[in-house]
């Protein structure tokens, strides 16, 4: 099947889902950060029109980086690029998800800044309220679906690093800053967030709450994934909600804080973060798991969060470590539609 034949089958199963359900589709609510993010928003956006993001904000790097130490404000570059995300296919859309994705390239103090990153730091300050500036700017573009912080107020990432040193091994070293666990060249073995136990924000909350399906990941695990599952408010909606739970597991491992992990490993690490945290169905590219111990061990790691797997070919053409969004678009359907409450949508 072509991906051209691909979108059009997932076009065509929605309007006739909308038929069917009274004109009802399933409230989605997908959680990580990044390019993971991004990728199934733009993914997600295809299957259903009640989509909502819920976005780390811990990053420390960057254009992001130096807005929230020059201004104290949350970061915005994650929230900037969901924004991106969800802009649709048609010519307003994506001329605006370039726009506030184009980066400024002088020899000043602008260089290196995204214009959607000005943009939602501007509208935080004459507004005074995160989530009404966020729609404001979602509205602008068009976007197609909502994007909401997991909590209002900044977050440093630290984490807990095995053989930082070489010369030991076995030490466990404190590592700060997202930017800098992302790259440290350790073992991630555990992170934290300070404050320890930040507030959520209502409206994520809620969301979650209100949600058919949640989508937890992909992106990267350490940074952008298990970060949601430190906020005490967002973690227990996550294990309250009646909604159904995906873990979308990413192409590969990431250089850095998931270096040499399978599959299965991100798993386990994900369940030793939140150990009453029940998942329906693990999402995974059928070319990361290619072999038989592979697939036998993703099963048994994600049977014991009571979750089936679901593989699939999602990477891009030429890509190990790139999403097709129709390839993943497809998926999801897939999932939803497998998976999903006996009866229409609420």
């Amino acid at each position: 099947m072509t991906r051209s034949t691909i979108g059009r089958t997932i076009r065509l199963r929605r309007r006739g889902a909308t038929r069917r359900r009274g004109g009802a589709q399933p409230k989605v609510v997908a959680l990580g950060g990044g390019m993971g993010l991004s990728a199934s928003l733009a993914a997600l956006r295809r299957i259903t029109g009640d989509l909502t993001a819920v976005v780390t904000v811990a990053d420390d790097g960057g254009s992001s980086g130096r807005l929230r130490d020059e201004l104290d404000v949350l970061p915005p570059g994650d929230l900037r690029k969901a924004l991106a995300a969800l802009c649709g296919d048609d010519d307003w859309g994506q001329t605006w998800a370039r726009v506030i994705q184009h980066r400024f390239a002088s020899r000043g103090d602008l260089h290196g800044h995204a214009v959607g990153n000005l943009l939602i730091v501007a509208l935080w300050e004459q507004l005074g309220d995160h989530v009404q500036a966020l729609d404001l700017v979602g509205r602008l573009l068009g976007a197609q679906g909502r994007v909401l912080p997991m909590s209002a107020v900044p977050l440093e990432l630290t984490a807990d690093v095995r053989g930082l040193d070489r010369a030991r091994p076995d030490e466990l070293s404190t590592v700060r800053g997202q930017a800098n666990v992302a790259l440290t060249e350790g073992e991630v073995v555990g992170v934290q967030l300070v404050p320890y136990d930040p507030p959520a924000v209502p409206e994520a909350v809620a969301a979650v709450l209100e949600a058919d399906w949640v989508i937890l990941g992909p992106g990267s695990w350490f940074t952008s994934v298990i970060p949601h599952l430190l906020v005490p408010e967002l973690r227990d909606a996550l294990t309250e909600t009646r909604a159904r739970r995906v873990l979308s597991l990413n192409l590969a491992p990431q250089p850095g804080e998931t270096e040499g992990f399978s599959p299965q490993r991100h798993v386990e690490v994900l369940a030793r973060h939140a150990p009453k945290l029940a998942f329906d169905v693990v999402l995974a590219d059928e070319a990361a798991v290619s072999g038989v111990p592979d697939r036998e061990r993703l099963l048994a790691a994600a049977g014991r969060l009571g979750a089936s797997v679901e593989l699939a070919a999602v990477a891009a053409a030429g890509s190990t470590d790139r999403h097709d969004p129709e390839l993943l678009a497809a998926a999801y359907d897939r999932i939803f539609r497998m998976h999903g409450r006996i009866g229409p949508w609420r």
